[in-house]
């Protein structure tokens, strides 16, 4: 088997959750790490040989790369996946796939024909598999998402005009996982408590620590997810629960993952096989060597769906009115 060599752009701390997955993997060589930060990305290639660089573009230059993958703050993924992709690199993208919509668009384009997966790995988590069965020819009427707990610290992730935001870093995984099981959104509301949870009263930034969505779908049926960004230490509570005409089922996520209820009848037990983090990268790994775009877990263009769900909620944050998914799209 040929061994992908593997660049890594970004070295925070969702590049070493990378960094861990890809040493684990037979044929896969950590190759070089690019970070405007040199410590940082010395520290994330140390013990593996790794060649370090402050510009992508040296990385891309000198680097004969079989993959990379772009673990940058959003509102910097647009240009090094884009010079990637168009020189038929694989790239696997952090979720969002973007801050903006032009940028997604960009990104979803520049990938035609290349491998390319964003890091929504709850599409392809397992316990997903076992949802077509338990839930044919039923009608999903609600879906209730929570995502209550720390969240890892970033320098940007208080800074809307950073790129941050508690609704697109939390927020998005569940609506992403909304969309998998339930189909697509047509509207949104939203609503943010004023109260500040994690961020001390004279810390900047201008995001909410805690709100809570509405979403309207386009089966008819309707979804909440409530989102809380809490201090270190406190317990966090992650999951979705699914109402549907003869089922009620709890999805719960991170750190176990299980899927348990009744369906029909039937009680339901089920534990996943695998890290759906760890899946996800896997699956993109595959498809690199098999050269299959549609064999990643989440798509460029799901991933910008997603996106356009998570921009629409933060306009009616904004508005305090129910907005339309469609013209974020």
């Amino acid at each position: 088997m040929d061994v992908i060599r593997v660049g890594i752009v970004g070295a925070g701390w969702i590049a070493g959750e990378h960094r861990r997955v890809l040493a684990d993997e037979a044929a896969v060589e950590l190759a070089a790490v690019c970070d405007t930060d040199p410590g940082r990305a010395a520290d994330l290639a140390s013990g593996t040989g790794a060649r370090t660089y402050a510009d992508w573009r040296d990385m891309l230059d000198r680097e004969d790369l079989g993959a990379l993958f772009v673990c940058t703050p959003p509102r910097a993924h647009r240009e090094p996946a884009v010079a990637a992709l168009r020189s038929g690199l694989p790239v696997y993208l952090e979720k969002p796939i973007a801050r903006t919509g032009l940028d997604a668009a960009a990104i979803v384009a520049a990938a035609a024909g290349t491998v390319c997966a964003v890091g929504y790995q709850w599409h392809a988590l397992d316990l997903l598999d076992s949802l077509p069965r338990l839930l044919a020819g039923q009608q999903i009427g609600l879906l209730a998402g929570t995502s209550i707990g720390p969240t890892q610290s970033r320098p940007w992730f208080t800074d809307m005009r950073a790129g941050g935001g508690n609704l697109l870093e939390r927020g998005s995984h569940h609506l992403d996982l909304i969309r998998a099981v339930a189909g697509e959104v047509v509207a949104v509301q939203a609503a943010a408590s004023r109260i500040r949870l994690a961020r001390r009263a004279d810390e900047a930034g201008d995001i909410d620590d805690a709100l809570t969505i509405m979403l309207s779908l386009a089966s008819g049926a309707l979804a909440t997810v409530v989102i809380a960004w809490t201090r270190a230490g406190q317990p966090g509570a992650y999951g979705l629960d699914i109402v549907a005409s003869e089922a009620t089922l709890r999805l719960a996520l991170d750190p176990d993952f299980t899927l348990s209820g009744v369906s029909r009848g039937e009680q339901v037990s089920l534990r996943a096989a695998a890290s759906p983090f760890g899946r996800s990268v896997r699956c993109f790994l595959a498809a690199v060597r098999d050269r299959d775009p549609g064999a990643v877990a989440c798509a460029p263009g799901d991933a910008a769906a997603t996106l356009a769900v998570a921009a629409a909620a933060e306009e009616a944050l904004r508005t305090a009115r129910a907005v339309p998914v469609e013209g974020f799209c």
